[in-house]
Order: structure tokens, then sequence, then C-alpha cells
């Protein structure tokens, strides 16, 4: 579990995240929903430890990141998994060689150890047989995959999930919203996800921060989302006129 308890956050003189204050929950797919520019990327950035909180507190199970030591803090990152926007794989590495990269940063395990451990990773998310191809050989799709494998290679507690279906086509997306949805489950993970894509809201948002110039407008889950009053969301979730239209079906 993570909470973010009265966060407060400016840049240059400007509020951007204004009393935040949300639980992120364990086992639950917890998404950050809101238009560009409204303060989710940089929440999302506070809870990861990227950016310090001006005031406020950001609580990893009873331990505030702010007030803990250089060594623990240490240690919480090597709890995080991150899944990048774009992937973030190494060219250069073969696709084993990615997903061991972290293995062999933060472990003391052997190379056959670390390899036995990208090989079930991989499996989990429903890949073989391409270990030993690089990035620039598979699809999109499966570098998705492939970097979901890296980011729960250190058995994490807390998985992070920047804008995972970036770039992917609508039936690709559910593969990744399920894998996602899955693992945070099977793992008992806490999964935090900024996304913009109202597919994975309606498929896997189990716990939903909808940011608003800076502060926590609504919160529910995906079976709210479709039945709240509340006017500033449902322009976000019916922006589309396909949207509109099935809304009024």
């Amino acid at each position: 579990m993570i909470e973010a308890i009265h966060v407060y956050k400016e840049f240059n003189g400007k509020t951007v995240l204004n009393d935040i204050s949300f639980v992120f929950e364990q086992g639950k797919t917890n998404l950050i929903i809101g238009q560009s520019g409204s303060g989710k990327t940089v929440l999302m950035k506070c809870l990861v430890g990227l950016f310090p909180v001006d005031s406020g507190q950001v609580v990893f199970n009873g331990r505030v990141f702010s007030e803990i030591s250089y060594g623990e803090k240490k240690k919480i990152r090597q709890e995080i998994g991150m899944l990048f926007q774009g992937g973030a794989l190494f060219d250069s590495l073969s696709v084993e060689e990615n997903v061991m990269f972290p293995l062999s940063m933060f472990t003391k395990q052997t190379l056959e150890e670390n390899r036995e451990r990208a090989n079930f990773c991989l499996k989990r998310v429903n890949l073989e047989n391409v270990n030993k191809l690089y990035p620039s050989e598979i699809s999109g799709g499966m570098k998705k995959r492939v970097a979901i494998a890296r980011a729960i290679s250190l058995n994490p507690k807390y998985l992070f999930c920047d804008e995972p279906n970036s770039g992917l086509d609508p039936t690709t997306s559910i593969v990744i919203d399920n894998l996602i949805s899955e693992i945070t489950q099977e793992y008992q993970i806490t999964t935090i996800v900024n996304t913009h894509d109202m597919n994975s809201v309606i498929e896997i948002g189990d716990k939903i921060a909808f940011i608003y110039k800076g502060q926590l407008w609504w919160q529910g889950d995906k079976h709210d989302i479709l039945h709240t009053d509340n006017k500033e969301i449902n322009d976000f979730v019916y922006a589309t006129e396909l949207t509109r239209r099935l809304k009024g079906k």
C-alpha cells in the first residue's frame, strides 16, 4: 500500500499538486487519470521518489519516504518495478539480457540464476522462444511484455506503469491491461497506472484518482465512473463523439 497524505508540489511558484490525499491499495490496479497538464504525471513522480514533495507525505507500507534514511530509501527503490511509456528497452541487449539487467545490478545471484529468473518472467508474460532476439526484432506489444517481465524480475512490492498502452492498437492494449491486472492480483502488488486510455479505465480500474487542475477532483472505481454526476469527469470520459453516442444509447 502507498498513501499520499496532503501532498503539495509547486514549480517556479506555481502549484501543480494541491493537497492530494489518496490510498493506493495492495493487490489492486490503482489508476491516475486526468487531462494533459492536470498534474497526474507529477503525482506519479512524487510517489516514486523522483520529485520530493514540498509538503505532505508519501508513505510506503508505514514508511514515510521523506523521513527515512538513505539506506531505507534505497531499499524501497529496490522494491519498485517500473514500466516506462516507451518500454525503455536497451537496443543493444537481447530480450533475455534486458530482463536480466535489474538482477545483475541489484542481486548477487549467479548468471545461471539470473537467466532462470528471466526465463520465468518471460514465460509469465506469455513470451517464449524470443530470449535471443533483440528489441528491433519484435513487435510493439511484445516489447511491452518484455518491459513488464523486466519490471517484475525483482519481485517488486510496487509497480508503476506510465501510459502502458501508448502506441499500441486496441486489441494489444487489452492484452497488456489484462496482464498487468493478473500480475497485480497474483503477486499482490501495489500497482499504480498513469493513463488517459479509457479502455484501461473500464477494464482494470479497481481504484481511480481523477486529477483536475492539480486537485483530487474525484475518486471511485471502473463502475462508479460511468454513473457519476461530476461534470469534469464526464467531460473527460465522454470527450469523443463515439463515447457521447454510446452514452446516449
